[in-house]
């Protein structure tokens, strides 16, 4: 399962969540999380003003912040590795996504 975010994606399979990040002039840069380790997910869609993003929370982290501003629109930095800004195409795909990890990291029993 794909999402195609802002300058990035999101894979999930295999109860794995990778998420590829590229900044503007750096490499691509890879996150891989396991679904049974999250411990929240969180999802905003993206408007047709605005991106929305998805975010995983992970134990012992607080949420990275939404970051203010009038081009913004409220989404975490670029900086964070658990979140991806998504363009409101993705929407469908992305609550997909989330709602697939929401079911594997609740009923794995490890």
């Amino acid at each position: 399962m794909d999402v195609k975010g802002v300058q990035g994606s999101i894979r999930y399979e295999a109860g794995w969540i990778t998420i590829r990040k590229k900044q503007v002039g750096g490499e691509p840069r890879e996150f891989r999380i396991r679904a049974e380790d999250v411990t929240g997910t969180r999802l905003k869609p993206g408007t047709r003003l605005f991106h929305g993003y998805v975010q995983f929370v992970l134990p012992g982290s607080a949420p990275a912040e939404e970051v203010q501003g009038p081009l913004l629109g409220g989404r975490p930095p670029q900086s964070d590795p658990h979140s991806l800004s998504i363009p409101r195409r993705s929407n469908a795909a992305a609550a997909k996504l989330v709602a697939a990890v929401e079911r594997d990291r609740g009923g794995s029993g490890g």
